[in-house]
């Protein structure tokens, strides 16, 4: 019998996860120096010197296993967020927290309702597993459809996760809406909220995930340094749980999966207040330069509270702006025909891509 008939089939049918393209491999294959990557939603300005200086420091202690229990960041974090340290699961990035979970709760027939275009580790840590993915719409205006995920809940659904702020769309929920959603929730029924994004939401009526934590006892909040501090590099993620849940977390968790640099650098990072706010700062103006110049030359750009913008460039764009240096996320695969996901970068990545935009399309101002 061959390797291909004896995988598990729900594994052989699996999509990889599919990254934004490294600016070495555009500048091996295509010849062109002085890329701008804004494909990945990385922090451009880099990670904290207070992380790069903690993981030179660290580095001298590589040849032991880090502390399994991630002691100093846990209960850290525990404090900056008001929890108790048992609440909180460590992960090499947020989605290996949702793996975790995926490993608890499901099972072949399971099912796991969640927007879509959302993240795409849901399908995969669901499929995975062995589970269903019940991908549910977002509305109209690209926002989870929070009335139509209700209704997808059966007697078979393990997992509903919402992505808020949403990836790719950037686009969010309010408080009075989610609160709706999560008080229609069957009680064994475990809710994510992923909040990859929510350092950089802005909007005023955000909804309090880490309150329904302490409210409604399988609630998992998932949260990253990848993106507002910069270590998408390392892989810290975390999720934030009744310790109940986190407990059972725990259990799927690999031994030493933070790694001794990654949790030197988080909890550095963690306390490097100035870096955390020039990148707020920065998002902030990059996002208007963005859509402001792009909206300028007539296209179409949603509102976002992320550290990324959708917008409708046309079915070329992805490949035309990576033969001009810059690299997108193409949205093609997501549904979004037409749409690209742009990172909001420093200022001069920024304005290279609006120049980019013009030359090919011209300026409909």
């Amino acid at each position: 019998m061959s390797l291909a008939e004896r995988v598990k089939p729900h594994i052989a049918s699996l999509e990889p996860y599919q990254p934004g393209k490294p600016i070495e491999v555009l500048e091996r294959e295509l010849g062109i120096p002085n890329a701008a990557k804004l494909a990945s939603n990385e922090n451009p300005l880099g990670p904290s010197p207070k992380a790069v200086k903690a993981i030179q420091q660290a580095a001298q202690g590589m040849h032991r296993y880090p502390d399994g229990a991630s002691y100093q960041l846990r209960n850290a974090l525990a404090e900056r967020l008001e929890v108790s340290p048992a609440q909180l699961v460590f992960g090499s990035g947020s989605s290996e927290v949702l793996e975790l979970l995926a490993k608890a709760f499901i099972s072949p027939g399971d099912e796991v309702v969640f927007a879509w275009p959302s993240f795409s580790m849901y399908p995969i840590v669901t499929q995975g597993m062995g589970g269903t993915p019940v991908q549910v719409p977002l509305d109209a205006d690209l926002v989870h459809d929070l009335p139509a995920m209700t209704d997808a809940v059966t007697e078979r659904t393990r997992v509903v996760i919402v992505c808020n702020p949403n990836n790719p769309t950037g686009t969010s929920v309010g408080a009075a809406a989610f609160d709706r959603f999560v008080e229609s929730l069957p009680d064994d029924v475990v809710l994510v909220v992923d909040e990859a994004y929510v350092e950089y939401a802005r909007r005023a009526d955000l909804p309090d995930a880490l309150g329904w934590v302490a409210r409604r006892p399988g609630t998992l909040v998932t949260r990253t340094f990848s993106k507002l501090y910069g270590l998408a590099g390392v892989r810290v993620g975390y999720g934030i749980a009744d310790p109940e849940l986190a407990g059972y977390l725990e259990r799927a968790r690999h031994p030493f999966n933070l790694n001794l640099l990654a949790g030197a650098a988080a909890l550095a990072a963690l306390d490097d207040i100035e870096h955390v706010e020039a990148t707020r700062r920065a998002n902030a103006e990059g996002g208007e330069q963005l859509t402001q110049g792009l909206e300028a030359l007539g296209f179409r750009v949603w509102p976002t509270d992320a550290n990324f913008l959708l917008a409708e460039l046309g079915e070329d764009a992805y490949d035309k702006l990576l033969h001009q240096g810059v690299i997108v996320r193409p949205m093609g695969g997501f549904g979004l025909v037409g749409c690209v996901r742009i990172s909001i970068g420093t200022a001069e990545e920024n304005e290279k891509l609006i120049k980019a935009v013009e030359t090919w399309r011209g300026s409909k101002a």
